[in-house]
């Protein structure tokens, strides 16, 4: 891997993660386009530690402020605790299915169906979010709101569905609105990620990779991490205004674009 394709799958990364749209697939779509295999698992989850480090930073306020509120009680107490038992679920399927994550689960075709699948039913959580005419905001998240995100956030074990997209879509099913929605998806995503982070570099031969090839991470990590923090902030100013109309309409045309292109070779 060069230092240019690393920098065109870091902005992938860094963009997708964070808009509906499944960096995890467009990995997969890239890494096949680029031809790059050699980096694999550990440098798309070396990408993830950008994105992570960007959540990090973006919500750094909100993040001292819910976790003191685990120790002294105040009004983001619940909010900090719906949080928590949202990423339960997450957690185990992940663990469970570490192994087909790995490899079956990052097939062009399965990535492609899913990503098609998922921009209806995107579509189908916006028309539901218009039939009822009131919404919750964030401190309203209850038990029912954050299990279902929870569950949501584990079918983006699967490259092609998008961690925010099923996340947001979830909520839009459970009654938040856009910002409150997005605001939790954002907010759920940095404990499932840093234990993917910390559970891969961890792993044997991942630090030496990382060490020969420290330009090449260097560069995806950074790029991720830019562009990253300027995803967060569309996302949450996008959609304080509009739905996930567009965003939807996009995985449709590129998996159909996708799936074509399979089918005539």
């Amino acid at each position: 891997m060069n230092l240019l394709q690393a920098f065109i799958l870091g902005l992938a990364q860094g963009l997708t993660e964070f808009i509906p749209v499944s960096s995890s697939g467009h990995l997969v779509f890239l890494h096949h386009a680029l031809g790059v295999s050699e980096s694999g698992l550990a440098f798309d989850v070396a990408l993830h530690a950008g994105t992570l480090i960007a959540l990090l930073a973006y919500f750094r306020t909100d993040i001292v402020v819910l976790f003191s509120s685990l120790f002294k009680k105040s009004d983001k107490t619940r909010l900090a605790y719906m949080l928590i038992a949202a990423t339960i679920p997450a957690a185990v399927l992940g663990y469970l299915l570490e192994s087909a994550a790995e490899s079956t689960f990052r097939s062009v075709r399965l990535v492609s169906g899913t990503m098609l699948v998922f921009g209806l039913v995107m579509l189908l959580a916006e028309w539901f979010y218009k039939k009822h005419k009131t919404h919750l905001s964030l401190d309203q998240v209850g038990l029912k709101q954050a299990m279902t995100m929870g569950f949501a956030q584990a079918l983006a074990l699967v490259p092609g569905v998008s961690r925010s997209g099923s996340t947001i879509t979830a909520g839009l099913f459970v009654g938040l609105d856009h910002v409150a929605a997005t605001r939790f998806s954002f907010l759920l995503g940095i404990p499932i990620t840093a234990g993917a982070v910390l559970k891969v570099f961890t792993q044997d031969g991942v630090v030496e990779q990382l060490k020969s090839d420290q330009a090449v991470f260097a560069v995806g990590v950074v790029t991720a991490l830019i562009s990253g923090l300027l995803a967060i902030r569309f996302m949450l100013k996008y959609l304080s205004k509009h739905g996930l109309h567009v965003f939807a309409y996009y995985r449709i045309a590129l998996a159909t674009l996708v799936i074509v292109i399979l089918s005539v070779r």
